[in-house]
């Protein structure tokens, strides 16, 4: 495992450090913990927006609606003859 550095407000460090003590844990091992936990909520969407292209397609979306290019659920309906 390699060695970071990280800076966190004191108050912060000192509930953590609270928590370790209650825990029998150190502090080193909860913070991996907590990085593990984000990665895994986070992994998902990663790997959706690895798809090549598929970023620029979500920005040109975005874009598109911000700009009222939009079509009614309604429109669409009656384009596919429903």
């Amino acid at each position: 495992m390699e060695t970071a550095t990280i800076r966190i407000p004191a108050s912060k460090k000192n509930i953590l450090k609270a928590i370790s003590g209650m825990e029998d844990r150190k502090m080193g091992e909860i913070i991996v913990d907590l990085i593990d936990d984000y990665i895994e909520r986070h992994r998902e969407t990663a790997e959706i927006m690895a798809v090549p292209g598929l970023a620029e397609e979500i920005r040109a979306s975005s874009r598109e609606f911000r700009q009222k290019k939009t079509v009614s659920l309604k429109d669409v309906r009656k384009t596919l003859g429903r």
